[in-house]
């Protein structure tokens, strides 16, 4: 009878002991999660463009840089909308990124040999509005 009672607080002590490390690990797992959440970051700026080439190659500037997850660059509003990792990159390295393909942003003059570099078509006027509502 001893070694039943001695064999079944054993057993019971393990799976306690492995339910506990379980609940542990999942702890973790969802602290992690949360932390990589926070770590994203939504900005919003203009710039300067005029078709769809504009758009390739703003894109793929903004998308180039290290961290940023999703950037879109509205043709009509002339407007950028970057989502990225701030502990990788931040907003200014993202404006630079952009200026340096020839492209103004709201911070950010564009390159202007790479401006001369972009076709005739992506050629914008300097005094253009950035960031503008369309109705």
């Amino acid at each position: 009878m001893k070694k039943t009672i001695l064999s079944v607080a054993v057993i019971f002590a393990l799976g306690f002991t492995s339910c506990k490390n379980e609940t542990k690990q999942d702890t973790e797992t969802s602290t992690t999660e949360v932390s990589n959440d926070m770590a994203m970051a939504d900005i919003s700026f203009g710039v300067r463009g005029n078709c769809g080439m504009c758009k390739s190659t703003i894109e793929k500037a903004a998308n180039g840089v290290e961290g940023v997850s999703n950037a879109i660059w509205d043709v009509d509003k002339k407007k950028m909308e970057v989502s990225f990792d701030d502990t990788k990159t931040d907003a200014m390295a993202i404006h630079n990124a952009i200026a340096a393909s020839g492209y103004d942003t709201e911070k950010v003059a564009g390159d202007l040999e790479a401006y001369e570099g972009l076709p005739g078509c992506c050629k914008y006027d300097h005094d253009m509005g950035m960031n503008q509502s369309v109705d």
